[in-house]
């Protein structure tokens, strides 16, 4: 099947498996491997895009079902070579360890802010359920994300 999907802001066109993940076309087909896959059946968000303006496991969406759709991957996060607010937040607060997870969290972190730009600590735990570190302990990651509110004192 062909499918049209704009991912970053650029178009792109392709032919598609009627079986393959949209994480898979993403990797795959464009070479976007900042999208990673964990567990491969939804759980983990290693594996979150933007899609149409809301967060999505990647791994667990047809490609096919995403014809049409305006996709943010981590890769259109940094804008001319500069990591956005949220990216450096991230790193100001040591809320990245092996990194893997990091690209879900930014970009659940960034559906959240756009939609609450002021959330409370319980709203942004509620917004990370579904992404999984094995790392940091999730406390540097909540601090980043209400750093880049603007909601943490200095």
């Amino acid at each position: 099947m062909k499918i049209n999907v704009k991912v970053n802001g650029k178009k792109y066109e392709r032919d598609v498996r009627e079986n393959m993940t949209l994480l898979r076309f993403i990797r795959e087909e464009i070479g976007l491997t900042g999208t990673k896959e964990g567990c491969g059946v939804g759980e983990c968000g290693a594996c979150t895009v933007i899609l149409n303006g809301k967060t999505v496991n990647s791994c667990i969406v047809l490609a096919v079902e995403a014809d049409g759709a305006v996709i943010e991957t981590i890769e259109g996060e940094a804008k001319n070579g500069k990591m956005s607010k949220l990216q450096n937040s991230f790193h100001e607060h040591h809320a990245v360890q092996c990194g893997f997870c990091t690209p879900g969290m930014v970009l659940s972190a960034k559906t959240l802010l756009k939609e609450n730009p002021k959330p409370s600590e319980h709203e942004i735990k509620e917004a990370l359920e579904g992404n999984f570190c094995r790392c940091t302990g999730y406390q540097q990651i909540i601090e980043a994300i209400q750093d880049a509110s603007g909601q943490m004192k200095k």
